[in-house]
C-alpha cells in the first residue's frame, strides 16, 4: 500500500536507487566523521556508520518494489496499444 502511494505520487525506482547509493556514501562519511570528531572512539563511530548503513537496503527494496509497479504500468500501456491497433 505504501509503495502504491509512492508510485502514484510520482516517485520512481531510480530515485530510490539513488537514495540507496547516497546512503552508502553517507554511512562511510558519518563513520569517518564520528571517528575524527568525537572522542568516544571506534565504538561510537561504528554505531553511526551502522545506523546510516541500514538505510541503503531499505531504499534498494523500495526501488525494486517501485520497479515492479513501473513494469506493470508498461505492460498495461503496451496491451492498450495492441488493443487499439487491432
Amino acid at each position: 500500500m505504501i509503495i502504491k502511494v509512492l508510485h502514484e505520487k510520482g516517485l520512481k525506482s531510480e530515485h530510490a536507487y539513488c537514495a540507496g547509493f547516497l546512503s552508502v556514501g553517507l554511512a562511510v562519511a558519518s563513520w569517518a566523521g564520528s571517528l575524527k570528531a568525537e572522542c568516544r572512539g571506534m565504538e561510537r563511530a561504528d554505531h553511526w556508520g551502522i545506523f546510516v548503513g541500514e538505510w541503503a537496503p531499505t531504499f534498494f527494496a523500495i526501488g525494486l518494489a517501485l520497479a515492479n509497479y513501473e513494469h506493470d504500468d508498461q505492460e498495461i500501456a503496451s496491451d492498450a496499444l495492441h488493443t487499439v491497433a487491432d
